[in-house]
This record gives structure tokens, C-alpha cells and sequence, in this order.
């Protein structure tokens, strides 16, 4: 295996593009080296965050896209979900476990893709807009999981 990437795919801002976006994101995690199991936990995150970027970032505005960017190497895979909204700082973001917060139907994406990715980043872009990446790494033999 070889770094690979960045492989670039515009999406519509419908919720309806997540399914198969999941499913490429998966099939190239498994091309990295990472088990079922991991597959599908990296396929959560990512899908959480397209959600986001489709329903709070562009909100559901089909004149604007969200692009989906994946690499890496073996062993790793870097994942970057990008939307044309308004923009967010992640220490914006209200905290899902705080107690004013657990009864909200919502909210729970974010905390979701930092609980399941190694390293999760949120960076305003110009004139609008964020990107989110995500990183993932193969745990080395014998290491144990969350």
C-alpha cells in the first residue's frame, strides 16, 4: 500500500448523498489496512459530519456543495468533509454532555467523530464556509481500542 490521495468528490447538499458517500469512505478505509470493525466506526464519523455540513453548514442549500476529500497511507486515513456555510469554530460547538444538553434530539456528531478518530480539526474557510478533517490510524498489534 502507498499514500494515496487526496480523491476528491463533490456532493449535493441532501442527506440522500451520505449513504453512498459512507460506503466510498469504508471501501477506502479497508483498501488502508483497516478491519471491518474500523470500517464502519470510520464510516460513522465521517457520516456525521457530512450530515452536519449538508443540514447546519449549507443547510440543505442545493446551489451550494460539500466536497469530501480522503488520503493518506497505509495504515492512515485523512478524511476532509467541507461545506460553503457560514462557518463554525469547533470550541463554539455546545458540549453534548453538559447537562443543559442531554435531552437535545441533536448535537452528538461532533462528539461522536472525536470519540471515534484519532485526530479531528475544524478550520474556517474564505470567503465562507469550514472544513473538518479527520484522521484515522491503524492501533498497532496488541493495542487495545475505546
Amino acid at each position: 500500500m502507498a499514500a494515496v490521495g487526496p480523491v476528491f468528490r463533490s456532493l449535493e447538499s441532501r442527506v440522500e448523498e451520505v449513504d453512498e458517500a459512507e460506503a466510498w469512505v469504508r471501501q477506502f478505509a479497508g483498501g488502508q489496512g483497516f478491519d471491518e470493525s474500523d470500517q464502519y466506526f470510520i464510516g460513522l464519523a465521517v457520516r456525521e459530519v457530512l450530515v452536519n455540513a449538508i443540514k447546519h453548514g449549507n443547510r440543505f442549500d442545493l446551489a451550494k456543495k460539500v466536497g469530501l476529500a480522503l488520503g493518506g497511507g497505509p495504515g492512515e486515513v485523512v478524511v476532509e468533509v467541507s461545506d460553503e456555510g457560514e462557518g463554525f469554530l469547533l470550541e463554539e460547538v455546545p458540549d453534548a454532555k453538559a447537562a443543559e444538553n442531554l435531552e437535545r434530539r441533536s448535537g452528538r456528531g461532533l462528539l461522536l467523530a472525536r470519540r471515534i478518530m484519532d485526530e479531528i480539526s475544524v478550520q474556517r474557510l474564505e470567503p465562507a464556509g469550514t472544513r473538518v478533517r479527520l484522521v484515522k490510524r491503524v492501533a498497532p498489534p496488541g493495542a487495545e481500542r475505546d
